[in-house]
């Protein structure tokens, strides 16, 4: 929304291209698709970059910034598609997506709760060791919005404006669920400030380490030396 209030950057809804693809429905239209030496996953590229091209020209801005979860699981292929692709980071304390998560999908269980949430922040821990790019905190962007703000237009390359702060003023498209947040704190058009981290203990044991490795948490102590083998070092 902060993004997509800017008027050189567009930021559409969630455009989940991991679920686009192409097929091809004959033999025939496979032969012809070779003599024009496309195949599938070409003519997938293909298709996703006219949907985010379609996009900008109904816009008439000069930037897309695609923000879908699940683009974390394709960061290759993105940039396979369009290699000067940048990427931008975002974190936010595991155990507050925990919460967020459940409060919406009340018929998972903690456990597969957790599960989910640590697939997409291992994904996201290794793009972010394998690519370059800008990390942005939740917590800070909802507490500084302009300093944050002003850092994601430099990396970005455009000058900051201050109207991207007051997103409500813009038409950004519907609330639904699948699209992005739907919840009442985004429907305020407001920069809202971030709930406290749950603590420690109320946090799935799963994610600790991941907590740890994005620093919403001290590193682990090390397990302490059993006597007998410190007697036998020494």
């Amino acid at each position: 929304m902060l993004l997509d209030s800017h008027s050189q950057i567009l930021s559409p809804q969630e455009l989940h291209l991991r679920d686009i693809g192409v097929t091809i429905g004959s033999e025939y239209s496979a032969r012809a698709l070779k003599e024009s030496r496309l195949d599938r996953r070409t003519m997938r590229f293909m298709l996703w970059d006219r949907i985010l091209h379609r996009e900008l020209e109904f816009s008439g801005k000069p930037l897309i910034v695609n923000k879908t979860p699940n683009d974390v699981l394709i960061a290759a292929d993105i940039l396979e598609c369009w290699p000067d692709a940048r990427f931008i980071f975002l974190l936010r304390h595991p155990g507050a997506i925990e919460r967020s998560r459940a409060a919406t999908r009340q018929g998972d269980s903690p456990a597969r709760n957790a599960k989910v949430i640590r697939m997409y922040g291992d994904a996201l821990e290794m793009a972010r060791h394998q690519y370059p790019g800008l990390t942005v905190r939740y917590e800070e962007l909802a507490s500084e919005p302009e300093r944050v703000t002003r850092e994601l237009c430099a990396f970005l390359g455009v000058p900051w404006e201050p109207g991207m702060i007051d997103y409500g003023r813009f038409e950004h498209g519907r609330y639904r669920v699948g699209l992005g947040d739907w919840k009442d704190k985004i429907r305020s058009g407001n920069v809202q400030p971030p709930d406290p981290p749950p603590p420690v203990e109320e946090i799935h044991p799963s994610l600790l380490a991941l907590c740890r490795a994005w620093g919403y948490l001290p590193p682990a102590e090390p397990a302490p030396v059993p006597q007998a083998v410190q007697r036998a070092a020494g």
